[in-house]
């Protein structure tokens, strides 16, 4: 099942799509401990249903309200944080992902060492970075205090943000 969510309104909520969300979370969790009585027509009997949000899909700006983690910077991935191997362009100061995908291949891959076609005279010699687990990125991210919701939340930043996170918030999920 697909559940859309559209939030009326001339501009994006930002850090303040929270409010939209508390009732979605409230019900997902009473779903997900208590479950809710249903009746299978098929079967034509009740049962006990459960619910559990699996996954969002949307763009890079949701992508940034729904996670809290900027995508802003070198640091834009969320699964490698400061593992990643982005790097400021000369002239204009952006950051590049250019170059940072051969890492992801198996070492003996032809392109590892193909310095001619990716990058003039350099061979990838470094793996990708583990991924954290769901319980290590709990874990990280339960040291950035409280979930504060709506407009209270304002501009706040933790100490180490863009240098190796970029977390904005703790995230209401």
């Amino acid at each position: 099942m697909f559940l859309s969510i559209i939030i009326p309104g001339p501009s994006s909520l930002g850090r303040n799509i929270d409010v939209c969300l508390r009732p979605l979370i409230n019900e997902l969790a009473q779903l997900w401990s208590s479950g809710a009585l249903t009746y299978d027509i098929s079967r034509k009997q009740n049962f006990l249903m459960r619910a559990a949000l699996m996954w969002t899909i949307n763009d890079f700006p949701a992508y940034e309200m729904l996670s809290y983690w900027s995508t802003h910077g070198k640091l834009t991935c969320l699964y490698y944080m400061e593992n990643n191997k982005a790097f400021t362009l000369a002239n204009g100061g952006k950051a590049s992902f250019f170059y940072c995908h051969r890492h992801f291949l198996p070492f003996n891959h032809r392109y590892k060492k193909n310095s001619k076609d990716f990058f003039v005279g350099k061979v990838e010699k470094d793996v990708a970075s583990p991924r954290l687990s769901g319980e290590e990125l709990h874990d990280v991210v339960s040291e950035y205090g409280d979930i504060v919701f709506g407009l209270q939340s304002g501009k706040q930043k933790f100490c180490g943000f863009d240098l190796t996170y970029n977390w904005v918030k703790r995230n209401i999920f």
